[in-house]
């Protein structure tokens, strides 16, 4: 074959894109492991957050997860167990956008210093993308022991001020529920008038802020049930 006719040139470039995407697809179908595994361990990082253990400083990030996170079970909108296990692997994106009796909610039960501690992931939207986090509440189901929250992409030094210790420690202690209905909320800021359950916003961040105010209300609201019993 004339290596310098156009055939040629074709079918070389042809031969040349099915072995580089098979190369890709293979080397992405190998990785997927390790991406699976990390994903889980940042997922854990954070649930350990929500429980003020840092757990950037530890080597076992499993072994450290393992050792306060006692249970992921999943439960229904009329607090029903479903399964007792299983949680970790629910995504609260997903289960929010279906219809209400169809929603697998996950719950995580720890314990902390002989105390059990309650976790509720929660999920929304912010000013540019989505927000997302979890809320770990005390034996009585109705106080913050500690949250932890993050964005994909909100503006530095407004909105992703969300995902600082500053904003985020402001909930510990506070009321998440009063008659029946979900009070723990995000005021703007310097307006706060009831501070048992009442945290101040971002400046500047009004949009983020109300994005986390909502988004606590939505996702806490599913367990309803559950926090009253």
């Amino acid at each position: 074959m004339n290596t310098n006719s156009n055939t040629y040139t074709i079918i070389y470039a042809s031969v040349m894109v099915v072995i580089v995407a098979f190369l890709l697809a293979f080397v992405s179908e190998s990785l997927k492991p390790t991406q699976k595994k990390n994903e889980d361990i940042d997922k854990m990082k954070q649930i350990l957050s929500a429980l003020h253990i840092d757990a950037s400083k530890v080597d076992d990030v499993q072994a450290e997860y393992a050792k306060y996170v006692k249970a992921d079970e999943i439960i229904n909108s009329d607090a029903q167990v479903m399964s007792e296990t299983g949680g970790f692997a629910i995504d609260m994106k997903f289960e929010l956008a279906k219809p209400l009796a169809e929603r697998e909610l996950p719950l995580y039960i720890c314990e902390v210093n002989g105390e059990t501690k309650y976790i509720i992931p929660v999920f929304g939207n912010g000013l540019w993308n989505i927000l997302w986090g979890y809320v770990a509440l005390n034996s009585d189901k109705n106080t913050v022991y500690g949250v932890y929250f993050d964005h994909a992409g909100e503006t530095p030094g407004l909105g992703a001020e969300i995902s600082t210790p500053m904003f985020q420690t402001q909930f510990d202690n506070k009321i998440v529920m009063e008659n029946g209905s979900v009070v723990l909320s995000v005021i703007k800021n310097g307006q706060v008038q009831h501070p048992n359950y009442q945290v101040d916003g971002i400046t500047g961040g009004t949009i983020t802020s109300n994005g986390v105010d909502k988004m606590i209300k939505n996702s806490i609201s599913q367990y309803s049930t559950f926090l009253k019993n």
